[in-house]
């Protein structure tokens, strides 16, 4: 029996859609990186990298943290003296090669286009290799917080802990923990308000808060309750941040992630009110509200950060969706 021939075309789809239903848009980003371009680029040849390779690629580097655009085939990385560290993994290349072929009715010789793959590798998997593009001390202009968004932080009771580290935003159960990059990283403040209030969403699903299973019975990836979770997350912060005053363009990429959320699971006519209600207890919660409240953040007894009154307009063309940690 032949070996199964391997479809490309298939797990770039299954690539695109697995990041889309961890509620990540491939072709956005509000994170900033390291001193490139962000353009994914050969060091071989110092060329970029065009069509489908560029969010193959970009996918990539946004989901493990790598600053530098530079990538490079095992081979490549060879011939400068280095080698690929242990244990890395690599990402998926692809390209059209022409091949000649005779026309089986006319007898003329014709180029057929056929796909074909290669594997490379970050030069950040790489040891012994200069990195072109390394990162350099990041200058970014100071962080103004907002005050209503920062109430809104401050005043969540029984917090989990947050830590600002990293490239990626996301939410471990185990451990009860928000990780987010810090804010000076992101596009914007609002991107950044928008992107922790879903983390901290996810956080009053802990059995500590509200209880949705998510440290004690987490549903496996994919499955409608882990989409349901996604959903009352994102709600969540599209209630808080209309509480915080983030402007509209925010409120409406929600409502569009929100929607398709809502696609992928039609089969449940009563999952975007359930979604919805335990949304709206998320809110309260982190809110510090009861039903009969109004909806307004608490003040923090202790403001020590410079604040501004009024948020400005959004610039990005999106706010970070991330997933849960699965373990």
């Amino acid at each position: 029996m032949g070996k199964q021939r391997r479809d490309i075309y298939q797990e770039v789809t299954d690539k695109i859609i697995d990041l889309l239903d961890q509620g990540t848009v491939p072709w956005q980003n509000p994170i900033k990186r390291g001193n490139g371009d962000g353009w994914p680029k050969n060091m071989h040849s110092g060329k970029n990298y065009r069509g489908i390779n560029v969010f193959l690629l970009g996918m990539r580097a946004w989901e493990s943290g790598f600053a530098s655009d530079y990538w490079l085939t095992f081979k490549q990385s060879k011939e400068r003296g280095g080698q690929v560290k242990k244990g890395e993994k690599s990402s998926l290349v692809i390209f059209w090669k022409q091949l000649d072929k005779e026309d089986p009715e006319t007898g003329e010789d014709i180029k057929i286009p056929v796909l074909r793959h290669y594997n490379v590798f970050n030069v950040e998997q790489c040891e012994g290799i200069e990195i072109p593009d390394a990162p350099k001390e990041i200058v970014t202009d100071p962080f103004i917080p907002l005050e209503r968004a920062e109430a809104i932080v401050d005043g969540f009771p029984n917090p989990p802990k947050i830590n600002y580290e990293g490239r990626r935003a996301y939410y471990r159960p185990s451990v009860d923990e928000v990780f987010i990059p810090e804010p000076e990283l992101f596009e914007d403040r609002e991107c950044f308000y928008n992107t922790l209030l879903h983390e901290c969403s996810h956080a009053t699903g802990h059995s500590k808060r509200l209880n949705r299973g998510l440290d004690t019975d987490l549903a496996p990836f994919g499955s409608p309750d882990y989409s349901k979770e996604e959903l009352v997350a994102e709600m969540s912060a599209a209630f808080l941040c209309a509480t915080a005053g983030i402007s509209p363009p925010t409120i409406e990429q929600s409502a569009a992630y929100i929607d398709n959320w809502r696609k992928q699971l039609q089969g449940d006519k009563k999952l975007v009110v359930q979604a919805a209600g335990a949304a709206q207890k998320s809110a309260d919660l982190i809110l510090g509200t009861q039903f009969d409240q109004a909806s307004s953040p608490k003040e923090s007894p202790k403001q020590t950060k410079t604040v501004e009154q009024q948020p400005e307009p959004a610039t990005s063309q999106t706010a970070a969706r991330t997933q849960l940690e699965l373990f």
